[in-house]
């Protein structure tokens, strides 16, 4: 008798205790655009289009001759237009085998001025971007230089400059 009596006990223990789970389908959201992109930020690296290598030092990463990045627009940037940040590097062996490069951007159909480097070192590429190209939540920019490092021997990539960070800022 004992034993039928904890065979039902333990069968019915289960049942008392039963908890109910509940499925619910959650939905992630896609990570939000930002206004600035550093380089070395590995979850920002989504809005590195194209045309951006791997990132280097924790810091910095090579571009291609053409290289594309989205950013979403400051507050009242569409009223009041925006300013447009590459903090770039012009290595040593860019100049040293392409003599100069040129550097342009555009912003669907705004196309912004060129500027171009003779010299290794650090530069910024500070272009004012006019409020009709900033209209939306997302603004595709594309970045082009007139020539670049072809893929060698030892280096198989494509080398433009060394961009640690790009950004749109309200005015």
């Amino acid at each position: 008798m004992r034993k039928l009596l904890l065979a039902a006990l333990l069968i019915a223990a289960p049942a008392c205790k039963r908890e109910h789970v509940r499925h619910v389908d959650t939905i992630e959201e896609a990570p939000r655009l930002a206004s600035l992109v550093h380089m070395g930020d590995r979850t920002m690296a989504f809005q590195l289009v194209s045309g951006f290598h791997d990132v280097e030092a924790n810091a910095w990463r090579w571009t291609m001759q053409k290289f594309t990045v989205n950013l979403r627009p400051p507050a009242r940037s569409a009223q009041q237009g925006a300013v447009l940040e590459l903090h770039l590097t012009v290595p040593p062996p860019t100049i040293e085998k392409l003599g100069s490069i040129t550097l342009s951007a555009s912003i669907g159909d705004a196309a912004l001025a060129p500027e171009t480097y003779s010299k290794a070192g650090e530069y910024t590429y500070r272009r004012d971007v006019p409020a009709s190209a900033l209209g939306g939540d997302s603004v595709r920019i594309d970045f082009h230089l007139d020539k670049a490092i072809p893929p060698g021997e030892t280096d198989k990539r494509e080398l433009g400059i060394v961009a640690s960070s790009v950004a749109l800022i309200a005015k």
